[in-house]
């Protein structure tokens, strides 16, 4: 299973505290997010899960399956720098290596959420 904690922690030289997998496990955000990649040129809408540490995509709400996930531990989070190009509000960009997303909100309250 290339998605579970443990693997994710060997892989990517990480580890998690006791009071870190406790939070992980009490909390699940979800909503729409358009996604962006680092070099491309569109941005595509998702439904996005948050849980244990990784985000989910889906096309919409209503789907059973996920199109891919983004185990997050090792990732970064920061705000475009003028280099990356990005002229929108509320975007934010989440990094590990040369690995890099952005992701666009489309409120200030789902921005800060």
């Amino acid at each position: 299973r290339p998605n579970t904690i443990t693997h994710v922690c060997w892989y990517r030289n990480q580890s998690l505290s006791l009071s870190d997998y406790l939070c992980m496990i009490q909390n699940q955000l979800s909503g729409y997010l358009l996604r962006k990649f680092k070099n491309s040129n569109g941005w595509q809408k998702l439904w996005v899960v948050f849980t244990n540490f990784c985000l989910f995509f889906y096309k919409t709400h209503q789907d059973d399956y996920p199109l891919a996930s983004l185990p997050l531990l090792g990732y970064t989070v920061s705000s475009p720098v003028e280099a990356d190009g990005i002229q929108k509000d509320y975007v934010f960009k989440l990094q590990f290596k040369s690995h890099v997303y952005f992701f666009r909100a489309e409120s200030k309250y789902t921005f800060e959420r």
